[in-house]
């Protein structure tokens, strides 16, 4: 039983909570013994606090006892990324800055989901700061690919993807500036949205009226992420760029077929991305899943010229703006690859961002065109396979090689600068056995499109129901 809960949908769970045929604690329990039995090979959840998440699922199953009127997530265990702010439970960021670090109050991500019913287990693993999309620190060490001990589980939210893929949670957060809720849903054959910017609001933040990092869920199903969303989704006052519209709209029951749905599909967007060749073989291999679904499929992709200007330049821009005083206090706490953003963030002049920003707007604008035509485009998650964790990041792919440390994530970080919601869906497995994510993608604010189309190829499909062996 404890297994078989473990492995069952956060929908699922919430609703037999509710109902209570299964309590808070004992769903809690499940998960705790399941991270004791493997956690030791995976290295996903990095903090725990045991007695206080059981005295939290106690007082869910006192509350449903009571007959009070619960939240959605009632009861059901979520994790915490090691980035976001929870009160009361060490917060590290990674970095050997922050090791003994406890703040005093949530943020609004982990507020949400408390305030909506969730027990929190833990945090967990990221890299230094949420920079790379390769979850490893000095303090902690790397996250495992649950599918392939000793390969890497993506990042910066490899810990939460990794955690889910593992039965350890059914539900996390995230964040993703280039691909930290994609890339690492796609190493781990989860799912992780990457909604529009404001749609899921930050705070507190230090420069509020960026679109370049957002946060969002991630889970094993689109529904279960779709109730993630209808939770942390929703206007906040504080929040410059929050979306007026609420949460609940995406709680909403999802189609199954795509009659009539006009879609695009890019293997290397546009020529602008190599991508290793046995990614765009299995991904390929799933347009005829969309035709059959009732979709038209055309080869197609928007024009993105300036997306690596304007993402580049933007991320530097922030990198120096968050990272520079710590880089020049502490250089020797501090990544290289964090060093060098940081140091090319100090070097542009308002010129560069002017020009950065111009480009930016041009895009938004050739984006929201092609949307038009075409409902959602198509698209790899990743350029590469899951590496060896001992690797910091990949410096080639199909014989091109990487100028710097983004460049095998651009199939992901084009795409941050369009302002666009994407998708990272289960998409198959090459044959040995290793997951390949679809990126689905949508006009900016269509954020109930993507999960729209990414059920109905989830439940065509299944992949997402083909777990880890693990031991």
């Amino acid at each position: 039983m404890t297994d078989e809960l473990c492995t069952r949908p956060a929908t699922e769970l919430a609703d037999l909570v509710r109902r209570r045929e299964v309590s808070a604690r004992e769903l809690l329990e499940a998960h705790l013994a399941r991270i004791d039995r493997f956690d030791g090979g995976v290295n996903a959840i990095v903090t725990r606090d045991d007695d206080a998440a059981r005295a939290a699922a106690d007082e869910a199953d006192a509350r449903l006892a009571r007959g009070e009127v619960v939240g959605p997530l009632h009861g059901v265990p979520v994790a915490h990324k090691d980035t976001h702010q929870t009160g009361g439970m060490r917060t590290t960021w990674g970095s050997p800055l922050h090791r003994d670090t406890v703040p005093a109050r949530d943020e609004l991500v982990v507020a949400r989901l408390r305030e909506a019913g969730a027990v929190r287990v833990g945090k967990t693993n990221v890299p230094e700061f949420a920079a790379g999309s390769h979850t490893f620190n000095t303090l902690f060490g790397a996250t495992h690919n649950p599918y392939r001990h000793g390969l890497s589980a993506g990042g910066s939210s490899g810990g939460a993807a990794a955690a889910l893929a593992a039965g350890f949670v059914p539900l996390a957060e995230g964040s993703d500036m280039g691909g930290s809720l994609r890339n690492p849903a796609a190493f781990c054959n989860v799912v992780g949205l990457r909604p529009t910017p404001g749609r899921v609001p930050s705070h507190p933040t230090s420069i509020g009226w960026s679109q370049l990092s957002v946060q969002g869920p991630m889970a094993r199903t689109v529904s279960d992420v779709a109730l993630g969303l209808s939770v942390l989704a929703g206007p906040d006052p504080r929040v410059p760029i929050s979306l007026s519209d609420p949460g609940s709209a995406f709680a909403a029951p999802l189609p199954t077929e795509l009659t009539g749905l006009r879609i695009a599909w890019t293997p290397d967007l546009g020529g602008r991305v190599p991508v290793d060749p046995a990614i765009t073989e299995v991904l390929t291999a799933q347009l005829q899943v969309f035709s059959d679904l009732g979709a038209v499929v055309e080869e197609d992709c928007p024009d993105l010229t300036g997306a690596d200007e304007a993402f580049g330049t933007l991320r530097a821009w922030l990198f120096e703006a968050s990272f520079g005083d710590a880089v020049r206090r502490s250089p020797e706490l501090v990544k290289e690859t964090i060093r060098w953003n940081a140091a090319v963030g100090a070097s542009l002049t308002g010129a560069d961002v002017g020009r950065a920003e111009v480009a930016h707007t041009k895009l938004y604008e050739r984006v929201v065109e092609f949307f038009t035509r075409y409902d959602v485009l198509l698209a790899p998650v990743t350029q590469v396979l899951p590496f060896p964790v001992e690797q910091e990041y990949p410096t080639s792919v199909a014989g091109v090689e990487f100028e710097d440390y983004l460049g095998w994530m651009r199939s992901c970080t084009l795409i941050s600068a369009t302002g666009c919601p994407a998708l990272s869906v289960p998409g198959g497995f090459t044959p040995d056995g290793l997951p390949v994510g679809l990126q689905i993608i949508a006009a900016p604010r269509a954020d109930r499109r993507v999960l729209e189309v990414g059920h109905a190829f989830e439940q065509a499909t299944r992949y997402g129901e083909r777990r880890p062996v693990l031991g």
